[in-house]
C-alpha cells in the first residue's frame, strides 16, 4: 500500500471522516519528527538505536577498507580504547620474559636479588596484561557490533531509497544474504584485523629484545619470516575467487529459502514438495563443494604458515644451545629469548586465519558495495517542491512507457481526470491498467509525455508529498504480521481506535474484524494468510482510507470480494469517493457501476471514452471485455 500519509486535505471531505480526518498528522515524515521516540508504526516501542554514525565512502576507485573505514571511524573512541588497551597488554606481556630473564640470571645463577621480589614482579605485570586485554575484548566487542548494525541499517536504508526497478531484478534472497552473512565477514575482518596488527607492532618490540640478547641468534631466527611472506600472498591470491563463490552459493540458498516459505501454498497445492527439496538440496551440495574446496586450499597452504615458524624455532634452538654449551649465552637469555620468539611468531601463525577472513570480508564487501553503489531510477529533482493544497486534477499527457528499452506499454496514452472525477479503466490483461497507476505515484519514470497532479509534473514534486495525496490499494496488499489495528494505522500510527474502526467500516471490514479472537487486536498471519482474500483487501482499503488521500486508485482491489460484500463497500464508499479524484481498474460490471466515466484501453492506448451506457452502444471492444469478466466468474 501506498500513499501512506497526507499532507493537505482536498478542499472537501466526507462527513463521515470528518470526525477524524483532520486529527491525522500530515505525513509519515512529518509524524516521525512529531512523535520522535513514540509508537512504532507496527507497534511497540521506538528503537534507542540512533541509527548508523556515517555513511561508507561513496568513491568506487577506493579499496574496500577504505570505503569502509569511515563507519569504524565514527566508532573511533571506543575502538582505539580497545586498541590502546591491547597494545598495553601486549607490552606488559613482552616485558615478562625479560623480568624471567633476569630472575634466573640475578637470583638463581648469581644470587644477587632475592627471588620473591622477582616473582611479585612477574605476577603483578601478568594481573595488570590480563586486566588491560580484558578491557581491551569488551570495548572490541562493544565496536564489532555496532559496526554491523551500522551497516546492516545503511542497507535497509538504501533498499527502502531504491526504486521499484531495482527489485523488480534482484531476488530477495540475494539481499538478504548480503544484509547478513555478508555483513558479518565485513565487520569480523574490519575489527579484528587491527588487533593482528597491533600483535605484529608487538613482535617487533619483541625482535627489539631479542636483539639486545644476542644480535646474531635474532637474525637467525628471522630467517624464514621472507618465506611466511611468500606463502601468505599466494594463499591470499588463491582464496578470494573461492571466498567469492561461497558467499554467492549462500546466497542463493537464501533466496531459494525465501521463495519456499513465502511460496509454500503454491508448492503445496502442485504437490511439488519432493522437487523443492531437490533443489535446495543441490543449491546445498553447491555450497558445501565450495566450502570443500576452500578447505582443500586451506589444508593446502595452512601448515606452510603454521609450521615455518616452528622451523625458526628449531634453528634458534640449535644454535643457541651451542652458545650456552659453551658459555656465551646464559640458560634465562634463551629461556627469554624462546618466548620472544613464540610472540613473534604469533601473529605470523594468526597469518592464515587473517588472509582467510580478508579474502572473504573483501568478496563479502563486493557483494555489499553492488547494492550500495546502485542508484535509484525515481528520486527527488533537484528544487522538488512540496504538493499543498491538492484538489485532485489528474493528467496524463501523452505518456509513453515501458518496463524494458524492448517494450512499451503505454503509448501516447492521453487522459485529464478532473477533481472529484470517478473513472474506471478498463481493458484485456496486458493493456497496461496497472502501470496507470503506478505512474501516478511514480514508481516509475515515464519515458515520454508528462503525469500532472493539479497541473505539477509530478516529477517536479517531492516523492513524499506526492504518495502522501495519492493513495494506492492493490489487488494483492500485504499485510504485516502485527495486530489487525496496526495494519490499519500503519499510514497513520497516531490515529485513534474511533478512527481505525471507522475507516473499517467505510471497507466493510469491521463486521468480520470483530468475529476475530482478539477483534481489532488480533495479530494476523505472515502477509496475512490467515485471513480470506476478501478479507485483506477490505484491511487494506481501510489503510488507505485513513490515511484520507485527495486521489484514490483502486488497483482492482474488490478481485477477491464476493459481489454482495462488494456492493456493501461501494455504498460506504459512494458518498466518500464523491469528494475525491478516484481511478478504479475495474473487471467487474459492479465495479464499473460506481463510476461516471470509463476508459478503455488496448495496446497501452485509449480506444473509448464516455459512460458505460455510451460505450456499449459504440465499443464493441468494451462489450467484448465485459462478456469475457462475466464469463471469467467477474
Amino acid at each position: 500500500m501506498v500513499g501512506d500519509g497526507r499532507r493537505d486535505a482536498p478542499a472537501q471531505r466526507s462527513s463521515r471522516f470528518d470526525r477524524y480526518a483532520d486529527s491525522v498528522p500530515n505525513s509519515p515524515a512529518a509524524r516521525s519528527r512529531e512523535h520522535e521516540g513514540d509508537a512504532n508504526p507496527l507497534g511497540g516501542v521506538r528503537s534507542n538505536y540512533p541509527g548508523p554514525r556515517a555513511d561508507i565512502s561513496r568513491d568506487p576507485r577506493l579499496t574496500w577498507w577504505r570505503r569502509v573505514l569511515p563507519i569504524i571511524a565514527s566508532h573511533r573512541w571506543p575502538f582505539a580504547a580497545s586498541i590502546v588497551l591491547s597494545f598495553a597488554s601486549l607490552i606488559f606481556q613482552t616485558l615478562v620474559p625479560n623480568l624471567l630473564n633476569h630472575a634466573i640470571t640475578d637470583s638463581l645463577e648469581r644470587r644477587r636479588a632475592p627471588l620473591h621480589h622477582a616473582v611479585l614482579e612477574i605476577v603483578v605485570f601478568a594481573v595488570v596484561a590480563g586486566a588491560t586485554g580484558v578491557l581491551s575484548r569488551q570495548y572490541l566487542f562493544r565496536t564489532a557490533f555496532e559496526v554491523e548494525a551500522d551497516l546492516r541499517s545503511l542497507i535497509y536504508e538504501h533498499l527502502a531509497g531504491l526504486s521499484f526497478s531495482f527489485f523488480d531484478r534482484v531476488q530477495s534472497g540475494q539481499l538478504i544474504s548480503r544484509a547478513n552473512s555478508d555483513i558479518r565477514s565485513v565487520q569480523m575482518y574490519s575489527t579484528f584485523a587491527p588487533l593482528i596488527l597491533v600483535q605484529s607492532s608487538i613482535g617487533v618490540l619483541a625482535f627489539v629484545f631479542m636483539l639486545q640478547i644476542d644480535p646474531l641468534l635474532a637474525c637467525v631466527a628471522m630467517v624464514v619470516m621472507p618465506l611466511l611472506y611468500v606463502v601468505g600472498v599466494k594463499m591470499r591470491r588463491v582464496l578470494f575467487p573461492i571466498s567469492w563463490i561461497t558467499q554467492a552459493r549462500l546466497a542463493d540458498v537464501a533466496t531459494i529459502v525465501d521463495e519456499n516459505v513465502n511460496g509454500v501454498r503454491v508448492v503445496k497445492s502442485f504437490a511439488q514438495e519432493r522437487a523443492e527439496v531437490n533443489r535446495l538440496a543441490d543449491a546445498a551440495e553447491r555450497v558445501a563443494w565450495a566450502y570443500v574446496k576452500d578447505a582443500q586450499i586451506r589444508g593446502q597452504w595452512s601448515p606452510w604458515v603454521q609450521n615455518l615458524p616452528q622451523l625458526g624455532l628449531a634453528l634458534v634452538l640449535v644454535v643457541g644451545g651451542i652458545m650456552v654449551i659453551h658459555g656465551g649465552l646464559s640458560i634465562g637469555a634463551i629461556l627469554a629469548f624462546n618466548t620472544y620468539l613464540l610472540m613473534l611468531q604469533a601473529p605470523f601463525m594468526m597469518l592464515g586465519q587473517l588472509v582467510m577472513m580478508g579474502q572473504r570480508a573483501k568478496a563479502s564487501a563486493e557483494r555489499i558495495f553492488e547494492i550500495l553503489d546502485e542508484r535509484p531510477d525515481v528520486v527527488d529533482r533537484p528544487g522538488a517542491y512540496d504538493l499543498v493544497e491538492v484538489r485532485g486534477a489528474l493528467d496524463f499527457d501523452h505518456v509513453h512507457f515501458g518496463y524494458g528499452p524492448d517494450t512499451e506499454i503505454l503509448r501516447d496514452f492521453d487522459v485529464h481526470v478532473d477533481p472529484g472525477e470517478v473513472v474506471a479503466l478498463v481493458g484485456r490483461t496486458g493493456s497496461g491498467k496497472s502501470t496507470v497507476a503506478r505512474l501516478a505515484t511514480r514508481f516509475y519514470d515515464v519515458t515520454g509525455g508528462a503525469v500532472r497532479l493539479d497541473g505539477h509534473d509530478v516529477r517536479d514534486v517531492t516523492l513524499e508529498s506526492l504518495r502522501a495525496s495519492v493513495g494506492v490499494v492493490l489487488d494483492e496488499p500485504f499485510l504485516f504480521s502485527v495486530s489487525v489495528r496496526e495494519n490499519i494505522a500503519y499510514g497513520a500510527p497516531r490515529a485513534s481506535d474511533d478512527e481505525i474502526e471507522a475507516a473499517a467500516r467505510a471497507a466493510a471490514a469491521d463486521g468480520f474484524i470483530r468475529e476475530l479472537p482478539d477483534g481489532y487486536d488480533t495479530v494476523i498471519g505472515e502477509r496475512g494468510y490467515t485471513l480470506s482474500g476478501g478479507q485483506r483487501q477490505r484491511i487494506a482499503i481501510a489503510r488507505t482510507l485513513l490515511v484520507n488521500p485527495p486521489v484514490l486508485i483502486l488497483d482492482d482491489a474488490t478481485s477477491a470480494i464476493d459481489v454482495h460484500v462488494e456492493s456493501t463497500i461501494y455504498d460506504a464508499l459512494a458518498t466518500l469517493l464523491a469528494t475525491r479524484t478516484t481511478l478504479v481498474i475495474a473487471h467487474r460490471v459492479s465495479t464499473i457501476a460506481l463510476a461516471r466515466r470509463v476508459i478503455v484501453l488496448e495496446d497501452g492506448r485509449v480506444v473509448g471514452d464516455g459512460t458505460h451506457e455510451e460505450l456499449l452502444a459504440s465499443s464493441p471492444l468494451y462489450g467484448e471485455i465485459l462478456a469475457q469478466t462475466m464469463d471469467g466468474g467477474h
